[in-house]
């Protein structure tokens, strides 16, 4: 009997490692594959980690370069949500539109059923639909980035290990002979972002510091309170690095790009009971309407209980029962019943 084929995300982590040897160790017929989305190395010391535990497995290994779609893509749109005044969720966007399309269209040419990556969550089939839910790891849980993910796309994903502790992993390597993969450093950083992000827009926006450095920071009634460095350099909610004296907390709650002002409040005016998303997904639109819905802002952020949600204009508006903090137009709202998510959109 043939083995089922599968093809593996491998990223030369730990967490993609150990999908390998527990996918072999079940019995598949495990293919790597490594996205090269954004270094301008051709072989960055990722894709050689890659390889070389590939070889140590005896199994294939593939290269799939996305470098070109990557930054006419993920990184253009990051670019562009700054400079429109808004925080982008580059992740969010990525996953459905890039990483997994380019792993199932490499898979469907290497006759592979199923792929496979190293994320923390788990996924549960009910009623003929596709449903993501948390890990068992909740400091690893990944649900939030991956509400945009396709049913088709779900149903030939596998998560092995969705239910498993980040320490049991490591730990499983070194049991296993993988000790530098195990002891290796993780970042959870976004990819193609080496210091901050205000660094990365002046590398790749000409001129950005002297277009937009000198506009104002203005208070509630528009008044002018001093000068900013740039409205891309801020974000809704932020309170440090404003270098600005006023005798008392001050928050970013609103951006104009088109004035190149930069709004502060009090942290009592980054509140909203409502919220207004588009480009939304959901698995299963009656569960809207569950007494248990929550929703949460920001990763690993606060779950806010919804008191209803409303379609609109090609989108959502979501009414919460308690006011959220600091919501960010760009960022990503993302629905729960309990474990399970039920789908997101992005705040507007």
């Amino acid at each position: 009997m043939n083995k089922q084929r599968v093809l593996v995300g491998m990223s030369g982590g730990v967490d993609s490692s150990a999908v390998c040897l527990l996918l072999q160790e079940q019995g598949y017929e495990v293919v790597g594959a490594t996205l090269h989305m954004w270094s301008s190395e051709e072989e960055p010391p990722f894709i050689t980690d890659a390889r070389q535990l590939a070889n140590r497995l005896g199994i294939e290994h593939h290269i799939i370069d996305i470098r070109k779609e990557f930054r006419e893509g993920v990184i253009a749109s990051f670019i562009d949500e700054y400079m429109r005044g808004r925080t982008p969720n580059p992740c969010v966007m990525c996953n459905p539109n890039f990483k997994w399309k380019a792993l199932l269209e490499c898979a469907d040419k290497l006759g592979c059923t199923k792929i496979a990556t190293g994320h923390y969550v788990n996924i549960i089939q009910e009623n003929g639909k596709y449903f993501i839910e948390e890990g068992g790891d909740g400091t690893k849980d990944q649900s939030y980035f991956l509400w945009g993910l396709s049913q088709e796309q779900l149903s030939k994903t596998l998560f092995p290990l969705g239910r498993m502790i980040k320490s049991d992993v490591k730990q499983m390597m070194r049991e296993r002979g993988f000790e530098s993969s195990a002891n290796k450093s993780e970042s959870m950083e976004i990819c193609f972002i080496e210091k901050d992000y205000r660094t990365f827009l002046r590398q790749n926006v000409e001129g950005i510091d002297e277009r937009y450095s000198g506009g104002f920071f203005v208070d509630k009634l528009g008044k002018r309170l001093g000068q900013h460095k740039g409205y891309p350099f801020y974000t809704i909610g932020q309170r440090k690095g404003l270098e600005i004296a006023l005798g008392h907390p001050a928050y970013v709650i609103k951006i104009n790009p088109l004035k190149n002002t930069v709004k502060l409040g009090k942290e009592e005016d980054l509140l909203s009971s409502t919220l207004t998303l588009t480009e939304c997904k959901i698995v299963d639109e009656a569960l809207l309407s569950s007494p248990n819905l929550v929703v949460r802002i920001r990763y690993r952020g606060t779950p806010y209980k919804v008191s209803s949600v409303i379609p609109e204009d090609n989108g959502l508006k979501v009414s919460l029962t308690d006011a959220a903090s600091a919501v960010a137009p760009g960022q990503s709202a993302v629905f729960y019943i309990g474990n399970r998510v039920i789908g997101g959109g992005i705040l507007r």
